[in-house]
């Protein structure tokens, strides 16, 4: 037994040098690689005039916070259009998820409005939503106000993008699992409530940061109809200094935003598979 012991602690030791040294074996690589890509870039012919027009320093300070105030509004519509999506998004996947022919317009619907709305790009509906909606004169301020009317662009197509989420997490969850709440009592609709959609909802989190990361890129979408967030404020500031660093500033704040909601995704990724891989054992 103590020989056993000693044999696996040496094995241990064995796999933790390895790992230390792949470790510094891929940071080395990394850093090596980056200093080539960076030497490249700094002694191109025309690295100076892409550094005045891209990356000045004075017109990265000026316009730093102007831009800052303009992108809360790109996070404003990003929080309340990811509220309506999670909600109408996993409505419209209990609807395609209903069985039996009774049902079948409903899954219908819900089918032609998934396909469509997947396909048109994006930019197109907030056109003819920022554009279309106000000519036809229905009136009401609502209906007139770009901001608006591009988050309600931006729902439609994201909804139509989470509900086929849901829907996998939802035909992922085993037909047993209803089948025991069914003879415990509960109605057919009760079960999916109680048992099917918690299950489908914790299996698909991950994928649904990845949609809500997309969309808090697309909220720059809203730009093309005017409306003055970091994308549109970014292209005022370079049209007034004929100096591009406003865009660079734009692209780190949505940076900075989703890359941590990446590294969240990647948390949950992983202790999703920790927790598959303690059940099979």
């Amino acid at each position: 037994m103590a020989d056993d012991r000693t044999g696996a602690g040496r094995g241990s030791l064995i796999l933790g040098g390895g790992a230390g040294r792949n470790v510094t074996i891929a940071t080395a690589s990394t850093l090596v690689f980056f200093t080539v890509l960076v030497l490249v870039i700094v002694n191109a012919p025309g690295w100076p005039k892409v550094k005045e027009a891209f990356f000045n320093p004075s017109e990265f300070r000026a316009w730093f916070w102007p831009v800052l105030h303009a992108f809360t509004l790109n996070i404003k519509i990003a929080v309340v259009c990811e509220v309506v999506i999670l909600v109408a998004a996993l409505g419209l996947a209990v609807i395609r998820s209903l069985p039996g022919p009774v049902f079948f317009p409903l899954r219908l619907l819900a089918i032609i409005f998934a396909d469509v709305f997947r396909g048109v790009p994006t930019i197109m509906l907030v056109y003819l939503f920022g554009f279309g909606i106000p000519t036809l004169g229905l009136g009401g301020s609502l209906l007139q106000n770009p901001t608006y009317l591009a988050a309600v662009a931006l729902i439609i197509v994201y909804t139509a993008y989470v509900s086929e989420v849901y829907r996998a997490g939802i035909l992922g969850v085993h037909p047993s699992q209803e089948a025991a709440a069914r003879s415990l009592g509960l109605t057919r609709w009760q079960s999916t409530r109680t048992v099917i959609i918690p299950q489908a909802i914790r299996r698909v989190i991950p994928p649904l940061l990845n949609d809500f990361i997309g969309l808090q890129k697309d909220t720059a979408l809203i730009s093309v109809l005017g409306v003055v967030e970091a994308m549109q404020r970014a292209q005022l500031a370079s049209a007034a200094d004929f100096n591009y660093t406003p865009f660079i500033v734009a692209g780190v704040l949505f940076v900075l935003i989703t890359v941590p909601q990446a590294r969240f995704t990647d948390v949950l990724i992983d202790r999703d598979r920790r927790r598959q891989f303690a059940a099979m054992r």
